[in-house]
């Protein structure tokens, strides 16, 4: 029949053939849930199969150009790997080797599993936001609270991440600062001048591109800064370990004490939270070169095998490393002698190397939280990447609150203990497994296996949030007492 749409034509990434009948009216909100399949109009032999299709019915699936795949991977990597790296070797203390490396390996493989779900449900939706594919599934009022929770995750963590750069270059009432060590007590090393500097000279240019695309550089440094930190602990470790004077790490648990358990209960969320990136998932798809859900699932799960082998290695060879005295954020390890020749460069090599990662993560974490505070304040605006004078307004607005944030509180981390036992477990499981569920009662068709997992991680996610609080909660009292 006559077509007002040219014939798309056939290549590598995007393949299309009508083999089964949907039952779902081309006039209908959703698409085909294997749309990956479903984009060519041509049969084998060359004849129109359905000359009505319309390329703008599948605005997530298709050849365009933007990030490669590996610019995808790093800029999923950094998404992952933050402040909360640093945490894994405390994590791996309280769980013992055989637990927490289990762990880690479990959650990876189910949060790349909710990721996936995350892809397949957005085309199927043509949502091209996080907020948007829960709107589709749920209802307005669901987008709003989960908008609320990227605000709060994001916002959250980037105030931590000043106050990290902070406490480390200009130091804290436990701790030297590098300046410190360097050129004395001066107006140089003071904490608020430090994050200014830091903020307007490296933040706000980084922050201020438009596209995440544009960050993929700087992402594939921050996880070599990563992956740096991860061979100075293998190495110092096996150095101690020749000269014998490591400990024997624990195994299993311990459960002898009351202190030790509220320990486990608190490490937990860390555990669980440890992979969320799903903030950025849509982003990123959006700006993939060849872009369809095949694509993405090889992003992700490139993404999880680089994150599995940088946690599992921190957190043993930083456990190794300081044994019972590795403190929840083993940063703090390295500001003491760590026994070995050139400790103290190493010392500042870590250190400097994890404030210069941070800088680097920081402006992805913005991306996905400039772009949530747009979709809930101007909804039906015309595209933030259209707006540059918009973008801008929102980045300097962000970016001020967020050192307001930093100065004014002198220390967050049970904040974003709670945050991370609500906000992330929220958009990293709960609202995957509702929207899966949700969809699935709209008639998608979802397999036994993927309705039970559903179910599973919505469970898990319940139980973790229960757990996080119920312990930070004891944990407080237990202080106040």
């Amino acid at each position: 029949m006559d077509s007002n749409y040219s014939v798309i034509p056939k290549n590598p990434y995007v393949e299309l053939q009508f083999q089964k009948d949907y039952g779902i009216p081309k006039s209908s909100e959703f698409l085909p849930l294997d749309v990956e399949n479903c984009v060519d109009s041509k049969n084998a032999g060359g004849r129109d199969y359905d000359s009505d299709l319309d390329i703008d019915d599948y605005p997530l699936v298709g050849s365009k150009s933007g990030s490669g795949i590996y610019g995808a991977v790093f800029n999923l990597t950094t998404s992952i790997i933050g402040a909360g790296i640093m945490a894994l070797p405390a994590t791996m203390k309280v769980l013992g080797m055989v637990l927490g490396f289990i762990l880690i390996i479990l959650m990876g493989i189910i949060s790349e599993i909710s990721v996936e779900m995350l892809v397949r449900f957005s085309v199927f939706c043509k949502a091209e936001s996080y907020g948007e594919l829960v709107q589709k599934a749920m209802g307005k009022p669901a987008r709003i609270v989960s908008e609320i929770c990227i605000i709060l995750n994001n916002g959250g963590v980037m105030v931590v991440y000043l106050i990290i750069m902070g406490d480390v270059l200009s130091g804290s009432i436990h701790h030297q600062g590098v300046f410190d060590q360097w050129l004395g007590h001066g107006f140089w090393d003071h904490r608020k001048l430090i994050i200014l500097i830091i903020l307007v000279v490296c933040l706000a240019p980084l922050c201020a591109l438009q596209k995440i695309d544009s960050l993929s550089g700087t992402s594939a440094a921050s996880v070599v800064l990563a992956v740096v930190f991860v061979l100075v602990c293998f190495t110092v470790a096996l150095i101690k370990f020749i000269a014998g004077k490591s400990e024997s790490p624990r195994m299993a648990p311990d459960f002898g004490s009351k202190k030790a358990i509220l320990d486990l209960l608190v490490v937990i969320p860390i555990m669980t939270n440890a992979y969320v990136c799903h903030f950025n998932v849509q982003p990123i798809y959006n700006e993939l070169e060849h872009r369809s859900p095949r694509t993405m699932n090889r992003v992700g799960r490139i993404t999880t095998a680089i994150c599995i082998v940088v946690y599992a290695s921190t957190a043993i060879s930083g456990y190794f490393l300081f044994g019972k005295d590795t403190e929840a954020d083993i940063l703090t390890n390295f500001d003491k002698d760590l026994g070995i020749p050139f400790s103290s460069a190493i010392d500042y090599i870590v250190r400097v190397g994890y404030v210069l990662h941070l800088v680097l993560v920081f402006p992805v974490i913005h991306f996905s939280l400039r772009q949530t505070v747009d979709a809930l304040i101007f909804e039906g605006s015309d595209p933030l990447v259209e707006s540059r004078k918009r973008s801008l307004a929102l980045t300097g607005v962000l970016l001020v609150l967020i050192y307001i944030g930093s100065t004014m509180v002198p220390n967050i981390w049970t904040a974003f203990k709670f945050t991370g036992a609500t906000a992330a477990v929220s958009l990293g499981f709960i609202f995957p497994s509702l929207v899966a569920l949700k969809l699935n009662s709209k008639g998608v068709g979802l397999s036994p296996g993927e309705r039970v997992l559903s179910w599973v991680m919505l469970l898990l996610a319940v139980i973790v949030s229960f757990v996080g609080i119920a312990g930070n909660v004891y944990s407080l009292r237990s202080k106040s007492e």
